[in-house]
């Protein structure tokens, strides 16, 4: 039977209802601090902590719980005698309900100018001893850390006054669960702060993948497999995007936006992409967002239709109804206007992303039977460094196009290669082929959905071109310029490939695959 109840939250939904509750049921209720207070405004009865420990709230609330007045009352197992007999012997009452939530550090980490000083201060001490404490006393103790839980567990103590064993263990698995991530956030944060990073050794000895699982998506990649979605606490970025319109997202809705809004984050101009099947179909930057818009839907307008829309900035009226003249499964943004946002939740089925800004570490993981791989995730470079290695030097109008098209390929999957030209404004793609096993294939695509745009244009590839063949077809279409990492033991047949044809090439050394 609950008799005693032990409540101190950070986060107060609810909280009110569930202690009126409690007290209609003639359960005793200690709290501690602004917990207490608020529940004394609102006119419920409540035994001060200090009153329990014999000592008040010290350093400046570091200390409220830890003592043994409370940890006994909430460890001591009710069918030990010794453990009955050394409570009376020390004047110690048992909790049998605890109610904590814990500081809001991942709140306090997302907050814009924080320093560590103010972070430290919301490292939860008191609040995390209290969870274990009754989570490992489950058979005797109900611990509620989610208020989520309140209801059900009031329903059980109206009906029985006790909360049933099932019910019990269920919520010390959740309390155990949350300490662990909030740890694990800590430590993240804290080796990210306060240790000195080892290019050596940028990843840790143990891999934590905890994450709280947001929602059971519909099925997998098939019908026939089963899929979630999780996401790690206080990270932002795509996982942590707020869904604003359409119907719920698929696993492979949220592997296009990856590809999309990875792509998007390329570059520092606005810019917008389109992509199908993870792999972008037009790219293109421009002061004016409507510009950008028509040029990446014009680098291949068929394979648009259905697909998935980045925007790196946010998104007004304006690009609102030039989006909506197709059909796109998902917009994603860091923002949209009210009037935007109303045209485009005109569409029932069309899902609106504003996704957050990422926070700290951006590492890519992929599950392989038995383990994990994981790497620092492959970004365009700020500045990229272009080195001319054929006859005829890159203009600067090629350079510039260049640069555009060698960020715009790091989104593109391997093999890739991508033909862009500037605009009015700005720079877009023509012509993108991804994903193929050879790279003159992939040049054979890109030149294919570029047709009479690959004239004048210049060509990325993401890896170096093993032959010549891969510049020959390029050079046969028209593509003046091209950029690539360099490397392969065939070089200098590709630059006299590009010689040959008056074509200028410059390297980076650098090579982005995407598999």
């Amino acid at each position: 039977m609950t008799q005693r109840a032990l409540l101190s939250v950070s986060d107060k939904s609810g909280i009110v209802e569930l202690a009126q509750g409690l007290m209609e049921l003639g359960i005793e209720i200690i709290s501690t601090g602004g917990t207490a207070a608020m529940l004394q405004k609102a006119g419920l009865p409540v035994t001060a902590i200090e009153l329990v420990t014999g000592v008040p709230e010290m350093l400046g609330g570091r200390v409220k719980t830890l003592h043994p007045k409370v940890h006994g009352g909430l460890l001591a197992r009710r069918h030990v005698n010794e453990d009955e007999q050394e409570l009376h012997q020390h004047g110690i009452v048992k909790i049998e309900l605890l109610v904590v939530n814990l500081y809001p550090f991942a709140a306090t980490i997302q907050r814009e100018g924080v320093t560590l000083a103010e972070a430290i201060e919301q490292i939860d001490i008191g609040g995390v001893a209290l969870l274990r404490a009754g989570a490992k006393n489950y058979r005797d103790v109900t611990v509620l850390s989610d208020p989520a839980d309140y209801d059900r567990v009031l329903a059980q103590l109206r009906a029985q006054r006790s909360v049933d064993e099932a019910l019990r263990a269920e919520l010390a698995v959740k309390a155990f669960e949350q300490t662990a991530a909030y740890d694990r956030m800590i430590s993240t944060y804290l080796r990210d702060q306060l240790a000195p990073h080892d290019d050596a050794d940028p990843f840790p000895a143990q891999l934590d993948l905890r994450a709280e699982r947001v929602e059971v998506m519909r099925y997998g990649e098939n019908p026939h497999q089963t899929a979630a979605l999780y996401r790690r606490a206080g990270a932002g970025g795509l996982a942590h995007a707020a869904q604003l319109h359409g119907k719920g997202m698929s696993y492979t809705n949220w592997l296009d936006a990856e590809g999309a809004w990875l792509s998007a984050q390329s570059f520092e101009a606005p810019a917008v992409v389109i992509v199908k099947h993870a792999s972008p179909c037009g790219i293109a930057t421009n002061r004016d967002l409507v510009a950008a818009w028509r040029d990446a839907l014009a680098s291949d307008p068929i394979s648009a239709f259905g697909g998935v829309v980045a925007v790196n900035r946010a998104v007004d009226d304006a690009l609102a109804a030039a989006i909506d003249e197709i059909f796109t499964e998902i917009i994603l943004a860091p923002d949209f206007d009210e009037a935007a946002l109303a045209r485009l939740q005109g569409k029932a089925n069309r899902r609106l992303l504003r996704v957050p800004a990422l926070a700290g570490r951006d590492d890519e993981l992929r599950a392989i039977p038995g383990g994990y791989i994981v790497q620092q995730r492959d970004h365009a470079e700020e500045a990229p460094q272009f080195r001319d290695v054929a006859a005829r030097p890159a203009s600067a109008e090629e350079h510039a196009a260049l640069d555009f098209a060698w960020r715009a390929v790091v989104g593109v999957k391997s093999n890739a290669i991508l033909l862009a030209r500037a605009t009015e404004g700005g720079f877009a793609t023509v012509g993108i082929g991804t994903g193929q096993p050879s790279r003159v294939d992939a040049v054979a695509l890109a030149v294919q959905k570029a047709g009479e745009k690959a004239a004048g244009s210049v060509m990325a590839s993401d890896a170096f071109f093993p032959f010549p063949d891969g510049v020959e077809a390029a050079a046969a279409a028209g593509v003046t310029a091209v950029v690539q990492p360099g490397g392969s033991i065939r070089d200098d047949q590709v630059i006299a490939a590009a010689d040959a044809h008056n074509m200028a090439m410059v390297v980076t050394g650098v090579r982005h695959f995407r598999h």
